[in-house]
């Protein structure tokens, strides 16, 4: 693919009379600079292009003046900007293609009998680390499966436990208040209330149909209970469909290598950091809600770590039904081979959405 070297023209920076050789001298560094992470002279290029040393100097000075390239010490070669790699990703990359016996081995590495979802999603991202040598993340939000049971156990004044149980086996529970006076009876009533309304429902169906219940003063609930059913289903309601999940970030070591500046770890720390924080997967799962494929987020683009110097690959992990039910990704330096990795996320994805659908 050629650059789209009109678009970069609308610089008012952008010299008009660049051509394709100086695509194919920027494609040049940019790959030069993922293969050995070091500034790429005119020397260098020259024995791999038909091309002067004095007539790639002068087109990397051009570059260097529309922002693709910096010179990172005076006497040194070049590297590509964060602008320069987005204009490589978007029209220059020529993605990699996976073999039959790599898909194979992805998809094994996955699908081991009698793992849990949670070995399963720890695998993935191990596994993404391993073939990328970056750090792997498998996000997947909160399975809203149907609900087998409910009930509500009086834990003290004014204090009751809401236990789920969802068709997989899984329970969950929660704290709520109740009315002072509350008696055992509105717990039990409360309880079959719900249960008795449970026919494969999930639980954002089941507190629709509760509420229409109750809009439509259908039920025949005493008041008290009628207030222990919705707050009950209300301390779900709460969290929101996509905030509830599990994140898994493996080889975040990965990152740490070769960095030797303060700054440079402590801005790395903070991504840890961020990682961390419910606020951080709620925005990787929107990333990917809203990308049809595999999107490249280079330095601070994804608005997410605000910072330089690292990559994001994200992809969406969909259902048979086309929903978005996680996301998988690799976070790593600017110079990471996107071309290879790219297909191996695309690929990981829709296995792991086989799997979480």
């Amino acid at each position: 693919m050629e650059i789209d070297l009109a678009m970069l023209a609308r610089r008012p920076s952008f010299p008009k009379d660049l051509n394709a050789r100086a695509a194919t001298i920027l494609r040049e560094v940019v790959e030069q600079y993922v293969e050995t992470g070091d500034p790429v002279g005119s020397q260098t290029l020259s024995r791999r292009l038909p091309m002067s040393s004095a007539t790639i100097r002068a087109v990397m000075a051009d570059l260097t003046t529309a922002g693709l390239l910096f010179s990172p010490h005076t006497s040194a070669g070049r590297l590509p900007t964060e602008l320069g790699l987005r204009l490589f990703v978007d029209g220059m990359l020529q993605f990699g293609s996976l073999s039959e016996d790599e898909r194979a081995s992805i998809t094994h590495s996955l699908e081991v009998r009698g793992r849990s979802m949670q070995d399963m999603m720890a695998q993935a991202s191990s596994m993404l680390s391993g073939l990328s040598q970056a750090a792997g993340l498998v996000i997947a939000p909160k399975n809203e499966g149907a609900i087998k049971h409910i009930e509500f156990v009086a834990l003290g004044p004014q204090r009751a436990l809401v236990v789920i149980v969802g068709s997989d086996g899984q329970v969950e529970n929660r704290v709520i208040e109740t009315p002072p006076g509350l008696p055992p009876a509105a717990l039990i009533e409360a309880a079959n209330y719900l249960n008795a309304r449970l026919s494969g429902d999930t639980l954002e169906r089941l507190r629709e149909r509760v509420a229409e219940d109750m809009a439509a003063n259908r039920t025949q609930l005493d008041q008290l209970a009628a207030g222990v059913v919705e707050t009950g289903l209300a301390t779900w309601a709460k969290d929101g469909n996509a905030v509830s999940g599990t994140l898994f970030v493996r080889g975040q070591g990965r990152l740490l290598t070769d960095v030797t500046e303060l700054e440079r770890l402590s801005t790395i720390q903070m991504l840890f950091d961020r990682l961390e924080t419910q606020e951080t997967m709620l925005r990787l799962l929107e990333l990917a809600q809203e990308s049809e494929g595999v999107r490249i987020f280079i330095g601070a683009e994804s608005g997410l770590f605000g910072m330089s110097g690292l990559s994001m690959m994200l992809a969406p992990a969909r259902n048979e039904a086309q929903r978005v039910v996680g996301a998988i990704g690799v976070i790593g330096p600017t110079r990471i081979n996107y071309g290879r990795i790219v297909p191996v996320v695309d690929y990981t994805a829709r296995v792991i959405g086989q799997m979480l659908g």
